[in-house]
């Protein structure tokens, strides 16, 4: 108990530190006075330090709090915070310097005579804010920085007259080389928003829906046909009786019954869309005919640790991260199937991937066969991904009461469409994210899994709540393991609740394929991103403040490589940063419990670290994560603020 803290002591122990280290060692003596004056006041009660349910969302004890106020309490710490101030980051820098300017292209300015941005570098030079350091990490790595006079680290690789000095030896290691894959050219967005790009498989499958069935039914229901007789038509049914059948839409396809008009199409790749792979010479059977469900290539991820797609903090540097500490399959944030359609460059950032992620999918949610089969078939034919994943998991408002999410699990007509489309019209496996169910204490994900297989997806993963539940109570892996063997053969990935080696071998032993980790719990990856080391090397890690430290500043490095080393990357690795921070305070070092591991849903009292930096670490004021930022990129810009998306109601 040496390192339980009242809240008082615990603020007043990081306010005096921070003081300490702007005013000099010479205040020390006064620190520890403080410390001692603040440890003689009488401390708050430990029935009251201890109970989670006497704590606040933020962290800070709830001191009018009565019975009747806390569902208005759980009510507030739901979802989003959607009233906070939302300040983009290329608004905290006032006088832009043009990229034309930066890219060494001046006299050819994209903007013309209409350029709002400034041309003069002096100009430029005289009103840019103070550089944040003496090293770029940019110029380090890939020897040029291609942010030249805008970076903020710029006086690592600027010379006489600011001309960018370049490394050339060490930029020719890294010359022609993809670091990055999965980009939305210029090309390809000019055609989504003129509506030119070609759908030619998707269109075919939904016009086999429109059409009436032979049996009298409507043209929105899909044939329900057994699994033996789907693999029947799948693999030995020739191909001339294809084309013809009117109950199997999903398998007209090109080279199976050609017609004139459909192999005509006024886009400009339509002598690519049959492959997402250029050809160079003669065409083979591979770009014209497309590849049977059991030809195409299986999804070997069994026994693999999984990290699940995290909305917000599950960007690009965190993967990376992770790939580090052993995460052997990565997905893609979440993203939603019209944002892609409609050629939105932010949505298509969701599905940027490392060189490094070398069994990496994407995530796509939807309510409607017709956008997710058209986007399906987007992404097959212009990024690689080794598998596509359907959100039937998510529990928001915003995309439950369209239709999609968790809502796909009532929906089974339109569900089956959306895979049975999504299929049709991939190269890769198709997999399928689901809940328990919607009410709380009626499951229905044991119904839906055997028909999600017959269906045609590769795997399920099982999150062991439902969405009422939404990330609170523990995760039930009895039904987890219940449907694991209805699943079989299909690979069922467990998620929920794995907070140590132990919790995963536990979760084995019930028989999933492998297991997921997320976020929402009190020790996820989000809060622990080491936990696949853990796993691997079957080992509780007491990690120092100092390692930890370390892993925020490769994370740092990361988004200045992905967003940018000028100011609007700068400030946009800054939020992302923060964002995570808002989840990494919540960790508590293993030689601090009193009982190992941590379990869910333990709300921790205030502690005191075993140095400042991991007292720092563990505060849950927005200023000390501010704090820590400032740390690794600097002093933030006037009128900063900050809030982190996600309300936190983990404990409850």
């Amino acid at each position: 108990h040496r390192f339980l803290a009242s809240k008082e002591q615990f603020h007043a122990y990081l306010r005096a530190r921070g003081e300490l280290s702007s005013g000099g060692e010479e205040e020390e003596d006064q620190v520890e006075e403080k410390k001692e004056e603040v440890c003689s006041c009488q401390s708050e009660p430990p029935a009251k330090r201890v109970k989670s349910e006497d704590l606040g969302q933020d962290g800070e004890s709830r001191e009018d709090g009565g019975v009747e106020e806390e569902p208005v309490e759980r009510k507030q710490a739901r979802g989003q915070n959607k009233g906070r101030l939302c300040m983009k980051p290329n608004h905290y820098e006032q006088s832009r310097l043009c990229p034309s300017v930066t890219q060494g292209c001046a006299e050819k300015c994209y903007f013309g005579p209409r350029c709002r941005f400034l041309h003069d570098v002096s100009e430029y030079m005289a009103s840019k804010p103070a550089d944040l350091g003496r090293s770029c990490v940019l110029f380090e790595t890939f020897g040029k920085c291609i942010y030249g006079v805008t970076c903020r680290f710029a006086q690592a690789h600027l010379g006489v007259g600011y001309q960018n000095i370049v490394n050339t030896d060490l930029a020719k290691q890294w010359e022609g080389k993809s670091l990055v894959r999965n980009n939305l050219s210029k090309d390809l967005q000019h055609q989504l928003r003129k509506r030119k790009f070609s759908f030619r498989k998707a269109d075919e499958y939904l016009r086999g829906l429109a059409k009436p069935r032979g049996d009298g039914g409507k043209g929105g229901k899909t044939t329900e046909r057994s699994t033996e007789e789907q693999e029947v038509s799948n693999c030995t049914t020739p191909q001339e009786d294809l084309g013809d059948s009117p109950e199997c839409p999903v398998l007209l396809e090109q080279g199976e019954d050609p017609k004139p008009d459909a192999l005509k199409s006024p886009s400009p790749t339509a002598g690519e869309e049959a492959s997402s792979v250029k050809t160079v010479g003669p065409v083979t059977d591979e770009d014209i005919i497309k590849l049977r469900s059991c030809e195409k290539k299986k999804l070997e991820i069994q026994g693999k640790l999984y990290l699940a797609p995290l909305t917000t903090c599950g960007n690009l540097p965190f993967r990376r991260i992770c790939k580090c500490f052993g995460a052997d399959v990565t997905c893609g944030e979440m993203a939603v199937c019209t944002n892609l359609l409609q050629g939105q460059s932010s949505e298509w950032a969701l599905l940027k991937r490392h060189h490094t992620e070398d069994i990496f999918g994407v995530q796509l949610e939807g309510a409607f066969p017709d956008t997710m089969t058209k986007c399906a078939e987007l992404l097959n034919q212009t990024i690689e991904v080794d598998f596509v994943d359907i959100n039937v998991g998510c529990p928001i408002d915003l995309v439950y009461k369209k239709g999609g999410g968790c809502a796909l699990m009532t929906r089974s007509n339109k569900f089956e469409q959306i895979v049975r489309g999504m299929n049709s019209v991939l190269d890769v496996p198709l997999t399928v994210k689901i809940r328990t169910g919607v009410q709380e204490k009626i499951n229905v994900a044991h119904k839906i899994i055997p028909k999600i297989r017959e269906w045609g997806a590769s795997m399920v993963t099982l999150h062991g709540r439902s969405r009422e539940q939404r990330y609170t109570r523990g995760a039930d892996w009895d039904y987890i393991a219940e449907c694991a063997k209805i699943a079989s053969p299909m690979p069922l990935f467990g998620n929920g609740d794995i907070l140590s080696y132990e919790d995963a071998n536990r979760a084995m032993q019930m028989g999933v394929s492998g297991i997921m980790i997320a976020r929402q719990v009190p020790v996820g990856a989000l809060i622990k991103p080491w936990l696949f080391t853990e796993i691997k090397e079957q080992r509780h890690w007491d990690i120092s403040s100092s390692e930890r430290f370390d892993i925020l500043k490769d994370f740092t490095n990361y988004g200045l490589e992905h967003w940018g080393s000028d100011t609007q990357g700068v400030e946009k690795t800054r939020k992302f940063l923060l964002e995570w921070l808002s989840f990494l305070c919540r960790y508590i070092p293993v030689g601090l419990l009193e009982h190992l591991p941590q379990k869910i849903n333990e709300r921790p009292p205030y502690y005191m670290g075993r140095d400042y930096l991991e007292t720092l670490m563990a505060s849950q004021n927005v200023d000390d994560w501010i704090k820590i930022s400032e740390l690794l990129l600097g002093p933030v810009p006037t009128n900063f603020t900050f809030l982190p998306k996600h309300k936190a109601n983990s404990y409850r």
